[in-house]
């Protein structure tokens, strides 16, 4: 039975992900760059390249650009010259790979190296002073304002593979943690939530799992009815979730399942959470943090399916960076249930990338630590990749590196059926550069439009060679 406590909770809150969105100073651009293929992905032998041109704001540092496949492996370096008003960097794509080009601002356009920032003393740390915090050098289009420039292109992306072997036991594995979550009541308990969203229901909720417990908000249409489903699952961090964007996805006619990542309450902004909880148990897959935190998830998915105002046949799994790693796992974990997943940037792919030629992402585990890479691959997108029976749609950044692209193709590689790259070339991670990957959230929101209007969603032809 569904236990309701009635006093209700204000949860007006602005989230962190708008946050993300909030632009700063406009940085400087003192360099462009125009890639030889528009697309950013080109063929085996094809030359990959970039025509370099002044920017919009008159350059006045000399530059120096280093070529490293799936920005690991150094390639070739050099240095630009724009003397000729223009320059050219580029490279024959020999392999299935991703390139990554960074262009680094390295003295003053006269010859002069600019001195480095002097450090800060003991005293001026002691009071919070900044001394020697300026950057050595602005502009960039990382989203940093450091002088660093980054492109990025892809070679043949639909045939980068598996960096590591996945495990033998991998299934067995999450097979027993799901019989044996199974066991445990879910013992959901709802708590009213005001809000100011007309037409909507607002509640938080708690329930058991298999060594913790989920919380999160759930929104729904005051009308009577059956609902299609969506579940947001969350970036990294610890933070209070947004209960009004939650609402209002609801007012557009889904039953709305927020998940926060941890064992705390929705609207707590720490909840006594560890700052590294990433790191907790990296070097036992029985003690890792990422296995509550996918439990948990499953069974928010265990308590949905429970509920009469689902219509019984949409489930859309959403999210972004760590909640598009989520959404990736929990449409491994239970593939019969789920309709789409889309995901933006999506972190935890490729996490052995670097004993491979392979720069990897979050969750950052270290790769000199035998165990950590073992027990890595049990909480690594690729692996669940597949086992998923829903359609995908993943959004990456050529040029991030928090969630490097390669491991996003290596994931999206194993998925068995129809999925929609959808290659941002100019994008870091969405908090970096989020006026770069606005088109990620803005074909999540038209496939949604799509679904909740009980439309069908099927994966656009792909142009990825």
């Amino acid at each position: 039975m569904i236990r309701t406590r009635p006093h209700l909770i204000f949860a007006l809150m602005l989230g962190a992900a708008a946050a993300f969105a909030q632009r700063g100073p406009e940085i400087p651009q003192q360099l462009t760059f125009t890639p030889y293929h528009a697309s950013g992905i080109y063929d085996i032998s094809e030359t990959v390249g970039w025509t370099v041109a002044p920017g919009p704001v008159t350059p006045t540092y000399l530059y120096k650009w280093t070529i490293r496949r799936n920005n690991a492996v150094v390639l070739k370096e050099g240095k630009l010259d724009l003397s000729a008003g223009n320059d050219k960097i580029e490279i024959a794509g020999d392999q299935p790979e991703m390139i990554y080009v960074a262009v680094e601002a390295y003295a003053n356009l006269g010859g002069e190296v600019s001195p480095l920032p002097a450090a800060p003393t003991p005293q001026d740390a002691a009071a919070g002073r900044g001394r020697g915090a300026a950057p050595r050098f602005v502009g960039g289009n990382t989203g940093r304002n450091n002088g660093i420039y980054a492109v990025g292109a892809a070679v043949a992306p639909l045939k980068i593979g598996l960096s590591t072997p996945r495990p033998a036991d991998f299934d067995s594995f999450w097979d027993a943690k799901l019989a044996a979550q199974a066991k445990i009541p879910i013992n959901p308990v709802l708590t009213a939530v005001q809000t100011d969203v007309p037409g909507v229901e607002l509640s938080m909720f708690v329930l058991d799992a298999l060594g913790s417990k989920t919380h999160g908000y759930l929104a729904k249409p005051t009308e009577d009815g059956k609902f299609p489903a969506v579940i947001q699952l969350q970036y990294a961090g610890v933070y209070a979730l947004n209960a009004r964007g939650a609402a209002q996805r609801a007012a557009e006619g889904w039953l709305m399942i927020n998940v926060d990542s941890h064992d705390k309450l929705p609207s707590d902004p720490s909840g006594d959470i560890p700052r590294g909880y990433q790191a907790v148990g990296n070097t036992d897959r029985e003690e890792s943090y990422f296995l509550n935190m996918y439990l948990r998830d499953s069974r928010a998915l265990d308590y949905l399916l429970t509920r009469p105002d689902w219509d019984g046949e949409t489930i859309v799994l959403t999210g972004g960076s760590m909640g598009g790693q989520q959404s990736i796992v929990l449409a491994g974990l239970r593939p019969e249930k789920i309709t789409a997943a889309l995901v933006c940037v999506p972190a935890g792919a490729d996490t052995n990338g670097d004993l491979h030629g392979r720069k990897a992402g979050y969750p950052n585990w270290p790769s000199d630590n035998p165990d950590v890479m073992k027990t890595a691959l049990y909480f690594d997108t690729v692996n669940f990749a597949s086992r998923i029976k829903a359609p995908v749609m993943a959004g990456m950044g050529f040029i991030d590196t928090t969630s490097p692209p390669a491991g996003v193709w290596t994931m999206l590689n194993q998925i068995p059926v129809p999925k929609e790259p959808l290659p941002m070339i100019e994008s870091d991670h969405d908090n970096f550069t989020p006026d770069k990957g606005r088109a990620c959230p803005a074909r999540t929101r038209e496939i949604l439009d799509q679904l909740v209007k009980g439309g069908e969603y099927k994966p656009t032809a792909s142009s990825p060679k």
